[in-house]
């Protein structure tokens, strides 16, 4: 990213949570409920754990709004966390006389999450040290920066919206997101799913997971609608929006794979049937529509006017109520893997991240392309942009 920075500080049971977001133009009125909102569509889902019922998620800005308005100057949100009252003496981040933590340290290290990596990288012995910041409360911050970066996408006509398509083998007949229709039967369901019997299977077979003191994984689609055509590049590789796009989203925990548009269904398919065939659209300012959408809204790096579409793969979560087998760091022999209280199914959760992911990144793609100190300057440089766009093609005359 080169015109939005975002960085984030803090620990899963620590005092709370802070993001920074650098580069947004001055004059973005900015909504605080929301992206209060978005925070608690982060919280819900059928599947969470203990730690939802305690935390009430709240951004509290703290610098780079004034009055409602952005400044130009970086952004500052502050998420406290709840639980840290019952973590005090054990994530404070000075001892205090007398203050002894309460649990002992983490020695064994659980499969699939970054305790043991982590530990040898940075040299921790106590796992602790590693898991408070891997873990995946972090994304709160993700969420409330991209919840402002959602409004403003949504001064371009911009929206990112997501479902969740499979937990574990259950499939769910996919909703149109463009559908206003759809899209309300997919936020009022606790799965993020708008096919009502695929969902009932969902609960089912995550009840058995818990049961079974085990987890589940799915699939989940992230799409943004009312996109321009030319934003990324395809002149260098690091600039290539769907390489980017791909990268964010797989920086959200649990994820494992993404693919763009029919992505993997693409290699088994002759190139007759892979591609968009391009047809007139009057509807459009550049006037060029497409049959299909396989390539999912991107090709060659660039978007093409059609939606932007991502899945995710996001694995069970490694924190097992039925731990696996690990190695106690202390003897080195052979025990049963640390756990922690956590989650059954995140997916409906990470759909919510990677809407905020794929947010920021459409952002800084809009002010790569169109820059801009003001909102006034970004949006009249978008519309001379449109403008250029509908004298391109001809009008067939």
């Amino acid at each position: 990213m080169r015109r939005l920075v975002f960085s984030s500080a803090g620990e899963s049971h620590g005092r709370g949570l802070v993001a920074v977001l650098s580069g947004l133009p001055a004059g973005l009125e900015v909504d605080r409920e929301a992206v209060g909102e978005e925070l608690r569509r982060r919280q819900r889902g059928y599947g969470r754990g203990g730690r939802m019922a305690i935390e009430a998620d709240e951004a509290d800005f703290l610098a780079g709004v004034r009055h409602g308005r952005t400044l130009g100057s970086p952004i500052a949100i502050l998420i406290w966390n709840r639980d840290f009252a019952n973590w005090q003496a054990d994530m404070a981040a000075f001892a205090e006389p007398g203050q002894e933590p309460k649990r002992p340290a983490v020695r064994k290290p659980r499969p699939g999450h970054a305790d043991l990596a982590g530990a040898l990288k940075y040299g921790h012995h106590d796992l602790r040290n590693v898991l408070e910041r891997a873990s995946a409360r972090e994304t709160a911050a993700r969420v409330a920066v991209g919840a402002v970066c959602k409004q403003f996408l949504a001064a371009f006509g911009v929206a990112v919206r997501s479902q969740v398509l499979a937990i574990e083998d259950v499939q769910a007949k996919p909703a149109d997101l463009s559908s206003d229709e759809d899209w309300a039967r997919v936020e009022a369901s606790c799965l993020r799913c708008g096919d009502a019997e695929a969902e009932a299977s969902m609960r089912a077979a995550i009840d058995a997971a818990r049961e079974d003191g085990d987890t589940l994984g799915g699939i989940g689609e992230v799409v943004a609608l009312g996109m321009p055509p030319g934003l990324g590049s395809y002149v260098s590789w690091d600039e290539r929006l769907d390489a980017v796009i791909a990268a964010a989203l797989m920086s959200v925990p649990s994820v494992k794979a993404v693919e763009i548009g029919d992505g993997l269904s693409l290699a088994r398919v002759r190139g007759s049937a892979a591609h968009d065939e391009i047809a007139p659209d009057a509807r459009r300012t550049w006037k060029l529509g497409r049959s299909s959408n396989r390539a999912g809204g991107l090709e060659g790096g660039v978007t093409n006017g059609e939606p932007v579409v991502a899945r995710v793969a996001f694995k069970p979560i490694p924190t097992l109520q039925q731990p696996l087998q690990s190695v106690d760091l202390d003897t080195g022999a052979p025990e049963i893997a640390h756990a922690e209280r956590s989650d059954v199914c995140v997916v409906p959760a990470g759909c919510v991240v990677a809407e905020a992911m794929m947010a920021l990144v459409l952002a800084d793609a809009m002010l790569c392309k169109f820059g801009g100190d003001c909102m006034e300057d970004t949006l009249a440089a978008y519309q001379a942009y449109l403008a250029r766009l509908e004298g391109m093609v001809g009008d067939g005359a």
